[in-house]
């Protein structure tokens, strides 16, 4: 059986890459390199340049390789970039996976697993969300991924296909062995800008909102280390090769982390004392998004083996230091 990685020379796709070929699997990348590099990418993996939402690319790619099964995480991911520019979350998000899901369905693909998002729930409040919750984003990128996730259940519905969503929350950290990190250098994640910061890439940080109804007023995250995340998207592949029905499940560690602790951690590990300014809040960004994630762990017998923010930090930190390197 061959995989293909959408979005593979991305953060969490690359990780993905590493996770599959370590386990002895066939892997395919296809990536447009807009956001991703190339040289992140395994070498034990096959690379073709171009866009998912090509049908034509992507279904030569099924027939050439005999792909049965697709984990698809090529698109936008910023938020606040998705409010004043909507159309481009909806064309790289989900018109992309529409031609994708239609490769897919008409080249036999078994099982189809969707990277997805917490911000599909909107404001949910300071206690952790579970999977039945209310579905209310309050951003484009949340409800282009809401979209991509009623389409699957709809193809799924129409066609011998399963398919697997996982609905995570802040993906920071980078692999344990020094092999891919988060590589984007105007990345918005909070702890990558931590970080450079620290470094002096950054002369300071901002945190946005310091007024929400969480104990210090700023936002709380459930924070997974990527490479955790990664073992959640081969677990439930694993599921549906099994027969199992189609799913959709929450991936996070179940507990909250304030901008203001964040930016604590990463002073004490990296011994820099970085400038936070405060300034005011984002549009589409909720007080708290937290997992309950037990249906994973229960269903996936998924258990983290990275879930300690300092940890999380730390790896964040000297992949930032690897890539200050690389880049001269």
């Amino acid at each position: 059986m061959t995989v293909l990685v959408t979005g593979g020379a991305g953060y969490i796709g690359s990780h993905m890459v590493l996770r599959l070929a370590d386990a002895g699997e066939q892997v395919v990348v296809a990536d447009n390199l807009i956001t991703g590099f190339d040289w992140a990418i395994d070498g034990r993996a096959v690379f073709a340049e171009g866009d998912v939402g090509d049908m034509a690319f992507v279904s030569n790619l099924i027939r050439e390789h005999g792909i049965n099964e697709i984990i698809h995480f090529a698109g936008s991911i910023v938020v606040p970039e998705s409010v004043v520019n909507p159309l481009k979350y909806y064309a790289n998000n989900t018109a992309t996976s529409r031609n994708l899901l239609e490769a897919a369905v008409e080249g036999g693909v078994k099982h189809f697993i969707f990277s997805s998002t917490a911000a599909v729930y909107g404001m949910a409040g300071l206690d952790p969300v579970k999977e039945t919750a209310p579905l209310d984003p309050q951003s484009p990128y949340g409800r282009s991924k809401l979209m991509t996730e009623m389409m699957l259940a709809d193809v799924a519905a129409a066609h011998p296909i399963t398919y697997g969503v996982l609905r995570y929350f802040n993906v920071a950290g980078a692999d344990p062995e020094g092999r891919s990190g988060q590589s984007t250098p105007e990345a918005t994640h909070l702890i990558k800008v931590a970080v450079q910061t620290a470094l002096g890439q950054r002369d300071h940080m901002q945190i946005y909102g310091t007024d929400y109804d969480t104990p210090d007023g700023t936002c709380l995250r459930d924070y997974i280390h990527v490479t955790d995340l990664a073992e959640a998207h081969a677990l439930l592949l694993d599921y549906l090769r099994d027969g199992n029905e189609s799913t959709t499940m929450n991936c996070g560690y179940g507990r909250g982390y304030s901008v203001r602790q964040v930016v604590d951690v990463v002073r004490e590990v990296s011994g820099v004392n970085i400038e936070a300014q405060e300034v005011g809040r984002r549009p589409g960004d909720p007080a708290a998004i937290v997992a309950e994630a037990e249906k994973a762990r229960a269903t996936l017998n998924w258990q983290p083996k990275h879930d300690d923010l300092n940890e999380i930090v730390t790896a964040a930190l000297n992949w930032e230091k690897y890539l200050r390197t690389r880049n001269r």
